[in-house]
C-alpha cells in the first residue's frame, strides 16, 4: 500500500493543482497501486484524456524500480510549462539505467516511455535515482497527440480502468460520425462494451478529425463560393449519412443515398461535377448543381467532400479538379487523425492487459480468478461470459456465469447446463452449442438465446484446461479486435486457473500431510485436564515444523498391571516444507515406538538424537520437550518427568497465581552426538497447570517487541488462575492472536496439563 503523506488520499499525499506524489513498497502489488494514483491525480485535474499514455508509462517505470532497484519507490505528478511531467524515483542511485538505442539491452519499458512521452529522462541525487517523462496536457496548442476522441470517452465510463477504447468493427459503427452517441453497439451491451483497440472510420469521430472535416467544409465553400459544402460519411451498409456541412447543405436533410448509386466518377475515385439534379448525389442534397469528391482511406471509400448549388451549372471542371485536390489533402488530414487515435486506443488496450493481469496474478484461489476473468470480459468485450473447467480426459464443467444484466443470469446458467458440451478445440472459433437447447429451455432464457457465441480454449503448460465462453446480442457481431484482445486475456487467464489449481492441489496435499503429522485424539488421563492448540502459520500451503502428542505408554515393566503411564510431546523442528514434515514424522512415530519399548526420557531423546543426526543433510534441528506422566498414588494430581532439549522451558501456575519455569535447559536435537539428556521431576498438584508451548508463541512478533519479552508469557499465565486447560489454552492462542496486527508467521502449538 502506497504511503501518502497528506490531502484527498488516506494517510495523505503531497496534493495541491500542481504537484502530486506518493510512496510505494518494492512489491508486485505497488505497480497496481502506482498505476491507480496516477489516474486518480489526473482525474482530480480534469486530465483523463491524457490518463492511458501516463499509467502506462508510470507502469513501466515502477516494474522497473521493484525489479532492477529492488527498492520502494516514489511516484511524482507535476503540471509544469503546459506539460504533465511523472516521475518514479527509486533508493538505488549508484545503478545506472540503459538507454533506448544506446546501451539497452534488458531494461524493461524504457523504449515504451520514449514512444510514449513527448520527452523524458533520468535524474540522480546523492540518495535517490528518478526517471521522468512529461505529457502535453489534453487541449494543449503545442499539444503533439490529438486529445481524446469519443472512443476514449466510452473507455472512461466503462470504468475508468484502463479499458481500451471502443472498436469501429461493429456493423453499426463504422461510419465515422455515422453513428452518434447512444448509437451502435452501445445501446445495446452498456456502457463500456466494445471497448476493445479501434480499428475503422469511428475514430474520426475524435476532435482533431472534426475540426480538420469543419475546416475543410468552410475551406470548400470559400474557394469554390458554392450555397454549401458537406461531407456525407459512409456507414458500413454502403448508406451515406450527413457529415460536417456549412450554408444551404446545412439546412436541407439529406435522402436516400449509397455508394452503389453513385455514378462511375465516385466508384473509380475521381473527382466530378454534375450541372443538373439528375446525379444522384445533387438529388439527395436538393441540389441543382454540384461538384463532389471521394474521400479515401486505406484504399476504401470513407466519404464524399460535395460543394452544392441552387443554379444549374454553377461548377465548371477545374471547380472539380480543385475539389479533388482539397479532398486529397483532408484524406491525408483524416488519416493522419485515424492512426494517431488508432495507436492512443492500442496503448489503452496494453494499458487494460497490464491491469488485467495484475488483478489475475493476485489471487490463487481458483473460484476468484474464474469470477475475476469473467468480469473482465463483460461488458467491455460481451454482454455475458461463461468459465468452463475441464480436468483430464473428463467432460468439461460450467464454472463460472456471469451477465451485465444480472436479471438474465439464471436464465443463461439454465441455458448453458442444456446446451451442447462446450467445444473441445484448441483455437478460438464460434459456437453454436445454445441451439441445442430444449425449446422451452430456449424461450425462458429469451433473446440470449439467440446469441452470437465465442469460444475461446483456456490452455495452460501445453494442457487444456478449459474454455471460455463469450456472446453478444443477434446482430450485434463480434470485431476482429475484441476476439485477438479476448484471446490474449484467455492466455493469461489459463496460467492463472492453472496456477491457482496448482496452489489447491498443493494446500490439499499439505494438509493431508499436516494432519497425518498430528496424533488422531487425545486420551483421558485420570486426574489431569489436557488441551491442546495447533495453527499452522501461512496459507496452508506448507506443512509447518511444529507439532504435539499425547499418548498413553503403558505400564512400567515389572510394575502393577494397572498402574498406566502417559507421555506427552512437543516440538518444533527447524524449517517448513517437506524437508521439516520428514523430521516431524519420524520424531513422531520414533517416540511413540521407543516409549512403547519402555525406554525412559532421557533415552528416547538420545535415541532420536542419533536418528536425526543419522539422516545426514536430510536431517534438521528439532528442540523438543518431552515428557511422562504417572499418577499419584493418592490421587492428588501426577508425578511429571520431563526433558527440555533446546525447547522453551515449560511454566507451572500455581493456584495462588505464581509462576515458575519447571526445567534445565538441555542441547537441542540433531546437533551433537553423545549427549547425555536427563530429566526434571514435577509434583504438578491439584489444580496447578503445566503449560508447555513452541517458540511461535514466545517469539510472536509486534514490531519490535516479542510477546515473551520481559515474562511477558508468565504474565500471560498469571491471569489465567482459577481457570480450566481449554480455557487457559484458548486464552493464550487469543492472547497470541492479538497481539501483533500482521498475522503470525510462525506455527503455534501449545499443551495445557492441569491437575483435577
Amino acid at each position: 500500500m502506497a504511503r501518502l503523506t497528506q490531502g484527498c488520499f488516506e494517510r495523505g499525499t503531497t496534493l495541491d493543482r500542481q504537484t502530486a506524489s506518493a510512496t510505494f513498497p518494492s512489491a508486485a502489488a505497488a505497480v497496481a497501486d502506482a498505476r491507480r494514483f496516477v489516474r486518480k491525480v489526473l482525474a482530480d485535474w480534469g486530465m483523463e484524456e491524457a490518463a492511458d499514455d501516463a499509467v502506462l508509462a508510470t507502469s513501466e517505470l515502477a516494474t522497473n524500480a521493484i525489479a532492477y532497484a529492488g527498492t520502494s519507490f516514489e511516484v511524482t505528478c507535476r503540471l509544469e510549462d503546459g506539460e504533465i511531467k511523472v516521475e518514479v524515483r527509486d533508493r538505488h542511485p549508484t545503478r545506472g539505467i540503459e538507454m533506448p538505442g544506446v546501451t539497452a539491452s534488458s531494461g524493461r519499458g524504457l523504449p515504451s516511455i520514449a514512444r510514449l512521452a513527448s520527452s523524458w529522462g533520468v535524474s540522480y541525487d546523492r540518495r535517490t535515482k528518478g526517471v521522468w517523462f512529461t505529457l502535453p496536457r489534453p487541449g494543449a496548442a503545442n499539444g503533439s497527440a490529438p486529445p481524446r476522441s469519443a472512443a476514449g470517452e466510452g473507455a472512461r465510463a466503462s470504468g475508468g480502468d484502463g479499458a481500451p477504447a471502443s472498436s469501429a468493427e461493429n456493423p453499426r459503427e463504422s461510419g465515422g460520425l455515422a453513428a452518434g452517441p447512444g448509437e451502435g453497439h452501445e445501446g445495446r451491451l452498456g456502457e463500456g462494451v466494445g471497448d476493445v483497440p479501434a480499428a475503422g472510420d469511428r475514430l474520426l469521430r475524435s476532435p482533431a478529425a472534426v475540426e480538420a472535416m469543419e475546416d475543410g467544409v468552410a475551406t470548400v465553400r470559400e474557394v469554390l463560393g458554392a450555397d454549401g459544402a458537406a461531407i456525407l460519411l459512409t456507414e458500413r451498409d454502403g448508406r451515406l449519412i450527413m457529415g460536417p456541412s456549412a450554408g444551404t447543405a446545412a439546412e436541407m436533410p439529406l435522402g436516400e443515398l449509397s455508394v452503389p448509386a453513385l455514378g462511375p466518377d465516385a466508384r473509380a475515385g475521381s473527382p466530378w461535377v454534375a450541372a443538373d439534379a439528375s446525379d444522384p448525389a445533387a438529388a439527395a442534397l436538393r441540389a441543382r448543381s454540384l461538384a463532389a469528391a471521394p474521400l479515401e482511406s486505406q484504399g476504401r471509400l470513407t466519404g464524399l467532400l460535395v460543394a452544392v448549388s441552387s443554379v444549374s451549372g454553377r461548377f465548371e471542371e477545374a471547380d472539380g479538379a480543385r475539389l479533388g485536390r482539397l479532398a486529397d489533402e483532408m484524406s491525408l488530414s483524416l488519416e493522419k487523425a485515424r492512426v494517431g487515435e488508432l495507436e492512443r486506443s492500442w496503448r489503452g488496450w496494453l494499458s487494460f492487459v497490464a491491469e488485467a493481469s495484475d488483478l489475475l496474478a493476485g489471487t490463487l484461489d481458483q473460484e476468484r480468478t474464474m469470477a475475476l476473468v469473467a468480469q473482465l470480459v463483460v461488458p467491455r468485450l460481451a454482454t455475458w461470459c461463461a468459465v468452463y473447467t475441464a480436468v483430464d480426459t473428463e467432460p468439461a464443467k460450467l464454472a463460472y456465469v456471469w451477465h451485465a444484466d444480472e436479471t438474465r443470469a439464471d436464465g443463461l446458467r439454465d441455458l448453458l447446463d442444456h446446451a451442447g458440451a462446450a467445444p473441445p478445440t484448441d483455437v478460438s472459433a464460434p459456437w453454436n452449442g445454445l441451439a441445442t437447447a430444449p425449446d422451452d429451455v430456449r424461450a425462458a432464457a429469451g433473446d440470449t438465446a439467440a446469441d452470437q457465441v465465442y469460444a475461446f480454449p483456456l490452455v495452460a503448460r501445453g494442457r487444456r484446461i478449459g474454455t471460455i465462453v463469450i456472446g453478444r446480442p443477434s446482430g450485434d457481431r463480434f470485431p476482429r479486435s475484441a476476439i485477438e484482445l479476448a484471446e490474449e486475456l484467455g492466455r493469461r487467464a489459463a496460467l492463472a486457473v492453472d496456477n491457482a489449481r496448482l496452489f489447491s492441489a498443493q494446500t490439499a496435499m499439505s494438509s493431508a500431510l499436516q494432519r497425518s503429522l498430528l496424533p488422531p485424539g487425545i486420551p483421558e488421563i485420570p486426574g489431569l485436564e489436557v488441551a491442546v492448540v495447533y495453527e499452522p502459520a501461512g496459507e496452508g500451503s506448507e506443512v509447518g515444523g511444529d507439532f504435539y502428542d499425547v499418548f498413553e505408554s503403558g505400564p512400567r515393566q515389572g510394575g502393577p498391571a494397572a498402574s498406566a503411564r502417559w507421555r506427552f510431546a512437543i516440538g518444533d523442528v527447524c524449517g517448513t516444507g517437506p524437508e521439516a514434515a520428514a523430521v516431524t514424522g519420524l520424531a513422531r512415530h520414533a517416540l511413540r515406538i521407543l516409549a512403547a519399548e519402555d525406554m525412559s526420557v532421557p533415552a528416547v531423546l538420545t535415541r532420536l538424537n542419533r536418528l536425526i543426526l543419522g539422516e545426514g543433510e536430510r536431517g534438521r534441528l528439532l528442540t523438543l520437550l518431552h515428557g511422562e506422566i504417572e499418577p499419584r498414588r493418592r490421587r492428588d494430581g501426577v508425578t511429571i518427568r520431563l526433558t527440555s532439549a533446546g525447547h522453551p522451558p515449560p511454566l507451572v501456575l500455581d493456584p495462588d497465581g505464581g509462576v515458575r519455569e519447571v526445567a534445565s535447559p538441555q542441547p537441542l536435537l540433531g546437533v551433537f552426538d553423545g549427549v547425555d539428556f536427563h530429566t526434571d521431576t514435577v509434583e504438578l498438584r491439584r489444580g496447578e497447570v503445566l503449560l508447555c508451548v513452541t517458540d511461535g508463541v514466545t517469539e510472536r512478533r509486534s514490531g519490535a517487541r516479542l510477546l515473551g519479552d520481559g515474562h511477558g508469557l508468565e504474565r500471560l499465565l498469571a491471569g489465567c488462575t482459577g481457570l480450566s486447560a481449554g480455557a487457559v489454552a484458548a486464552r493464550i492462542q487469543r492472547a497470541v492472536r492479538d497481539f501483533g496486527p500482521e498475522p503470525s508467521n510462525d506455527d503455534v502449538a501449545l499443551i495445557v496439563l492441569r491437575a483435577s
